[in-house]
Parts: structure tokens; C-alpha cells; sequence
């Protein structure tokens, strides 16, 4: 399969950062899709973004200070609200008239939504928000947020994170420990899949094979995985005794890195005390992830066709097309048309 020229997908939701990330009176500098962007929260909670550059003499506007709802330039103290309008330029003098809305700063919509905080990323100047998007949402946890958060970054391009998290037959061979899996035997997996909104979801199903994992949180696991555009995978798991759902985001920092955030959301009440002892197994099993795209690298400088099969990496070629549905949807301003059909996918794993 020859390679897609690197191309982040524009007007969606990324992911940005954990909202806890980013106190009251605080801002908060990050790389996005190339761009640099400016995060900072109000005195009263609310989050705004704009492009970390003063249009005065291109100092980020990080260096500066948050004063009120406003953010002070450290070179000349020209200040911007949160739409990213000029308010005040100090060196002007009283009889000098000038209409300082002329002086603009990128604005980025974000969203807060489950301690998540969201930006999107438009193709133009101002980044207006297409009404037909909805911010990714973990469904049975209404107003709840996450219980454990783990960020790792990927030295490679968005597509190959992506891939790598849809991946269904890795597993035995990346992801062995005592705590998950100890052996590479590999057993049938037969799959139900559906179109879902800019992706598709795989079926609730019950899992044959219950891990330590699984048995630790109730046994007799069923589970549902959906994945959407960009890249957001969301497994919904029940058990016996409980619910637990696993978001993990993809965000693209530049064309060579790429952050993985992987967030967990249950109703197991022992978790959220037990986090500190977690998160380390979560990292581990990031990590194997993380550790096998640098290998992936090594191959990938020299630029070679990827050979994708039937049906382990069906879910890696419907990630392709709806990509590129995406890019000619919004390019020839029609409805996006899912081109995922329903359908039952077999692998060993």
C-alpha cells in the first residue's frame, strides 16, 4: 500500500490536554498540527486558545502574563483577550487614533468536556467551527471525568499511531506481561463491525479470553470498541460488577510526533485511590506500544509500500478511507459518506 503524503486532517476536534492540566489564572503553551497555540483559563473556569504569536514582533505571547481575561505581551505589553482582539497598546499616546481591532490574533474554539479539554483545528484564519462536529464524548459517565490519565509521545507521523492503535493482531507479540498476557498462542477472533459517525465501532461482544486485568475488575468482561476521526478509540467495558471505559486520543504535535493520551473512566470505586500503583502498568503497556514505532521508523526513512491483509488490517484500511472521505468531503463542501459497511472480520490474535 503506497504511503499517504503527510496531511493532518483540518476542521475536527483534537484532543489537547487534561483540563486539570490547566488552573485558574494559568496559561499553557503546546505545539498542535505545527501550529503553536496558546492555552489559558479565566478567573471564573473558562478555557480560551489563541496563536502563541504577538502580530507586534512575533514574541510568543506565552512569555507574557494572563492579567484579567487578557494576555499581556512581555516585549511591549500589548494585550489580547480571549477572542484574540488588541485591547491596549501602551505605547500609543492618548491623541494617536488607531483601531486597534485591526491587530488580530488567531482565535482557536475549544471545549471542556468530561475534564478533556478540546480544540479544533480549522483550515482558516479564525477557525470557525463546522456545526455538524461534536466534541468526542464517553458515553455512560455523564458529567463524570477521567480517573487516570497517561500522555506519551510518539516519534512518528499521526497515521502510524492511529494504525497502531487499531491494531487487533499485535497483541501476543508486543503487549506480554504477567499482568495481561504471558504467552503468544493465538486463538480465532471473529468480529461484528458497523459504520459509526466518521468511523466505526466493533459490536459489544463477550471476551473469550478474561485477563488479570479483566478478572480485576469484575470478570465475565463484555466489551465494545468505537474508533472516529481523527483519532479516538473509545472501549466501553462491562463486567459483573462494573463499567470501566478506556479513551485513548491521538494528536498530532508536528509531521514527526504524535501524543498518545489514553484516559480511564469506571465505577469502580477502589481505582481512583489505587492510581498511583496503575499508572505505572498503563505506561508499561504504552510503552510497548511506543517502543515498536521507533523500530517502525527504522523501515519507514526508506519509504516503502505497506502490504496490508485481509481481515487483521481491514480495520487499518478503513482508517485510510475515511481519512481521505474526509479531506474530499470537506475539500468539495458535501456531506461526509462513511465508507464503511457493515461487516464480520475474522484474524488470529
Amino acid at each position: 500500500m503506497t504511503e499517504p503524503q503527510p496531511t493532518f486532517l483540518r476542521n475536527i476536534w483534537y484532543y489537547a490536554l487534561p483540563g486539570r492540566q490547566l488552573k485558574a489564572g494559568q496559561m499553557l503553551t503546546k505545539q498542535l498540527l505545527g501550529e503553536p497555540v496558546v492555552f489559558g483559563r479565566t478567573q471564573d473556569g473558562e478555557v480560551f486558545a489563541l496563536r502563541d504569536i504577538c502580530p507586534h514582533r512575533a514574541v510568543p505571547l506565552s512569555c507574557g502574563r494572563l492579567t484579567g481575561d487578557e494576555i499581556e505581551c512581555a516585549y511591549h505589553g500589548w494585550r489580547f483577550d480571549r477572542t484574540g482582539t488588541c485591547t491596549l497598546i501602551p505605547a500609543l499616546n492618548a491623541d494617536q487614533d488607531l483601531d486597534l481591532s485591526k491587530f488580530q490574533v488567531r482565535r482557536y474554539p475549544v471545549r471542556e468536556v468530561q475534564g478533556n479539554i478540546w480544540i479544533y483545528m480549522s483550515d482558516r484564519d479564525r477557525g470557525e467551527v463546522a456545526p455538524t462536529l461534536e466534541v468526542p464524548f464517553v458515553a455512560g459517565f455523564e458529567g463524570e471525568t477521567y480517573q487516570a490519565v497517561v500522555t506519551m509521545s510518539f516519534p512518528c507521523f499521526i497515521d502510524h499511531a492511529v494504525v497502531g492503535l487499531m491494531d487487533p493482531s499485535h497483541v501476543p507479540f508486543v503487549h506480554r506481561a504477567w499482568w495481561w498476557r504471558t504467552d503468544a498462542i493465538l486463538t480465532p477472533e471473529i468480529k461484528a463491525f458497523d459504520p459509526s459517525p466518521y468511523g466505526f465501532t466493533m459490536r459489544r461482544h463477550r471476551l473469550e479470553r478474561q485477563t488479570f486485568f479483566y478478572k480485576l475488575i469484575g470478570g465475565d468482561a463484555e466489551v465494545e470498541i468505537a474508533f472516529s476521526l481523527p483519532g479516538v478509540r473509545i472501549e466501553q467495558i462491562v463486567t459483573n460488577t462494573s463499567r470501566v471505559a478506556n479513551m485513548t486520543v491521538i494528536t498530532p504535535i508536528s509531521e514527526t510526533e504524535t501524543e498518545v493520551t489514553t484516559l480511564f473512566y469506571t465505577t469502580i470505586g477502589w481505582f481512583k485511590p489505587l492510581q498511583p500503583l496503575l499508572i505505572p502498568f498503563i505506561r508499561t503497556f504504552l510503552g510497548q506500544d511506543r517502543d515498536m514505532v521507533v523500530k517502525q521508523q527504522i523501515g519507514l526513512k526508506y519509504n516503502p509500500p505497506l502490504m496490508l491483509i485481509r481481515d487483521a488490517d481491514t480495520q487499518a484500511k478503513w482508517y485510510y478511507q475515511l481519512r481521505s472521505e474526509f479531506i474530499k468531503s470537506r475539500a468539495e463542501e458535501r456531506e461526509f459518506s462513511n465508507p464503511v459497511k457493515s461487516q464480520v472480520l475474522s484474524w488470529r490474535s
